[in-house]
């Protein structure tokens, strides 16, 4: 866990470590699959060098990604001086470095942040929660986004995703084979080697993207909590998320696609109309986090002494 007097959390920190080492261990199980169907190690060293460089790429260049999915641009303190000063404030209470600030011009209600560490970091809203948001309710959500970079949870859903994208190209890969003809044998059973890598690769984006959608729900709840304690305001970021949540439902579908392929780093999925109660969200249902902000500020109310 980074170090700033946001509140710590150790679940965060045995999950995303439970689930780097569970996705490197898949990795190895992919790797070493494919190097059996097709009865070459080299084969599978190369799988295993793509998944690593994948990694390596997404770690270097997450912020110019994620910024250019969201259509977003970086701006100055002179081009957007009260959301500058809001951040200055709020890294001044956190304790941590300054991150660059970007805003998207779309009108979905949102706000993310990503970067490789807290000094590349950025932060970005969008005009449209700009335009919503009284400054008590944007300074929650700032202090949420502020938050992942301290937990440096961005970086870990980063580069866990390699392994799930990895299986996710081998499963295309496969499926070609077998469209063209690809029947060599792996054994003496007679299986395909596109069946063998087909059925190994899904097992394995499968699981990988289980267990980032169950670490990424909590990551959101840290972030809440953590944000919430931070500004001593759990109302204004459930009063935000109340909003932008409602925002998003009256948004057309055409809009949120254009920033639908952020939409796991938000601080709101842009889904309009659908329930998160599932196992392949990325958030956690509104209701579960007003719930725990409700806690939070009962806590907080409570007279000391």
């Amino acid at each position: 866990m980074a170090r700033s007097r946001f509140v710590g959390d150790s679940g965060l920190t045995i999950r995303m470590t439970t689930v780097i080492f569970l996705l490197g261990a898949l990795l190895v199980v992919l790797v070493a699959g494919v190097g059996l169907a097709f009865k070459s190690p080299g084969i599978g060293l190369l799988v295993a060098v793509g998944g690593i460089g994948f990694a390596v790429y997404q770690w270097a260049n997450s912020d110019k990604v994620a910024m250019r999915a969201m259509r977003a641009r970086e701006v100055s303190p002179q081009e957007a001086p009260e959301l500058h000063g809001m951040i200055d404030r709020l890294c001044a209470l956190a304790d941590m470095p300054k991150p660059r600030v970007g805003i998207a011009d779309t009108p979905v209600p949102n706000a993310f942040a990503t970067g490789r560490s807290p000094e590349r970091a950025v932060v970005c809203v969008t005009t449209g929660i700009l335009g919503m948001l009284t400054a008590e309710e944007l300074e929650g959500v700032l202090a949420h986004e502020l938050s992942h970079v301290a937990h440096r949870d961005v970086l870990v859903m980063t580069v866990a995703s390699s392994a799930g994208i990895a299986a996710g190209a081998l499963t295309q890969g496969s499926q070609y084979g077998a469209m063209f003809g690809g029947n060599r044998r792996d054994n003496n059973n007679g299986l395909p080697v596109w069946l063998v890598v087909l059925v190994v690769s899904l097992m394995v984006y499968a699981v990988s993207f289980v267990l980032l959608r169950l670490l990424s729900r909590y990551r959101e709840m840290a972030a809440d909590r953590a944000g919430a304690y931070l500004t001593m305001r759990p109302d204004a970021l459930a009063s935000a998320l109340q909003k932008i949540t409602g925002g998003i439902n009256q948004i057309p579908q055409r809009d949120l696609r254009q920033v639908s392929a952020a939409s796991a780093l938000c601080i709101a999925p842009a889904i309009s109309g659908q329930s998160l109660k599932t196992l392949t969200s990325t958030h956690p249902s509104l209701e579960q986090r007003l719930e725990q902000l409700a806690r939070i500020q009962a806590e907080l109310s409570r007279p000391t002494g």
